[in-house]
């Protein structure tokens, strides 16, 4: 019989899992399912649902998308001169990105393929450090193996993501730069991509969190918990207020924004966050609008169908969710794959 192909994504908010009819394209996507992250219950029988007969193993073998709050993506240019320096790649990590490379899981990638940088050749500056602690990348293999399921390749989700955007861009002839932003509790990490690759990357330190004292504020409620529990609940219309809670994120990003029009003569058009729970989901609509540019929306059908995956009409509409771009991400495979660091753990016994 032939293998099923199965794909996760552990995100803020979510688990979300797919199988499809093979693990490497072309096949077609067979089910997308979805449950709040840290439910355990919520996430057995998810996996029950998606791999009906269990694996010999007793795990789901899967690929696997995560978001750890402290990932690094961040584009660079090398000074190539230096390379042969034995402290220079330590020396950028502390200085530019802040981190002690020591800690961290690290690739590099050509900005302009994503393909690995080959450090021998040298022959491109312009380049893509990803990476991700190597604490939370034993916390995630722990959560995924008490889970049931066996991570056979373990990639940052976020480059699965912008390589999914690039691509579909590049697919759908858009000369547009896009705005893609993946706003967490206490940190937005923000790109500027295109057809081309991802052309600018910064992380700022304003998140969610950073909204709730004005929530607590601007209502007058009694304490933060209760502005929190009230913000992140979907009870109230927030569209209203929304100006004012991305008012710190906005200056921020329009002085990336700014920066990069001036550098390259083109506008950024468009904006597309990728990380909200759907009780958030009107601040994609609320950045827009205070940008004055358009939200992106993304039919990744015809983009998939052109890397021989194919989707059927009952999930056409589940798979339109931004939310599950990343997921779709991790399933494409392009010339050279955008995946950052691979680590696979040792299979239990």
């Amino acid at each position: 019989m032939k293998p099923k192909g199965f794909f996760v994504e552990l995100n803020d908010h979510a688990v979300m899992l797919a199988r499809t009819s093979s693990p490497v394209a072309p096949f077609t996507v067979e089910d997308m399912r979805e449950c709040p992250r840290g439910d355990a219950a919520a996430l057995e029988e998810c996996i029950q649902q998606i791999q009906p007969k269990k694996a010999p193993s007793g795990y789901l073998h899967a690929c696997v998308g995560i978001y750890p709050a402290k990932r690094l993506v961040r584009r660079h240019a090398l000074e190539l001169k230096r390379l042969n320096e034995p402290a220079y790649l330590a020396e950028v990590c502390t200085q530019q990105f802040r981190i002690e490379q020591d800690k961290y899981s690290i690739s590099i990638l050509n900005a302009a393929d994503g393909a690995d940088y080959d450090l021998a050749k040298a022959t491109q500056k312009e380049v893509i450090f990803c990476g991700m602690p190597g604490e939370d990348i034993a916390t995630a293999q722990n959560f995924l193996l008490e889970s049931g399921i066996y991570p056979e390749r373990l990639e940052l989700g976020s480059v699965a993501m912008l390589g999914g955007v690039v691509d579909g861009l590049a697919f759908t002839k858009s000369k547009t730069p896009t705005l893609v932003l993946e706003i967490g509790a206490d940190t937005t990490h923000s790109f500027i991509v295109s057809a081309t690759g991802v052309d600018v990357s910064r992380p700022i330190s304003q998140g969610l969190d950073a909204m709730v004292p004005i929530v607590l504020k601007e209502l007058g409620l009694k304490d933060e918990e209760s502005a929190r529990k009230l913000f992140y609940s979907n009870t109230f219309d927030f569209t209203g207020m929304g100006p004012l809670l991305v008012k710190r994120l906005l200056k921020e990003l329009q002085s990336s924004i700014g920066f990069y029009e001036v550098q390259t003569g083109q506008s950024v058009g468009q904006v597309l966050c990728t990380q909200l729970s759907p009780k958030l989901a009107w601040l994609d609509a609320a950045i827009a609008s205070a940008l004055g540019i358009t939200s992106l929306t993304l039919d990744p059908a015809p983009w998939l169908q052109s890397r021989q995956i194919s989707l059927p009409e009952a999930l056409a509409k589940t798979a339109q969710d931004i939310r599950w771009f990343g997921l779709l991400g991790l399933m494409a495979h392009y010339h050279s794959s955008p995946s950052a660091h691979v680590v696979v753990p040792e299979e239990k016994k």
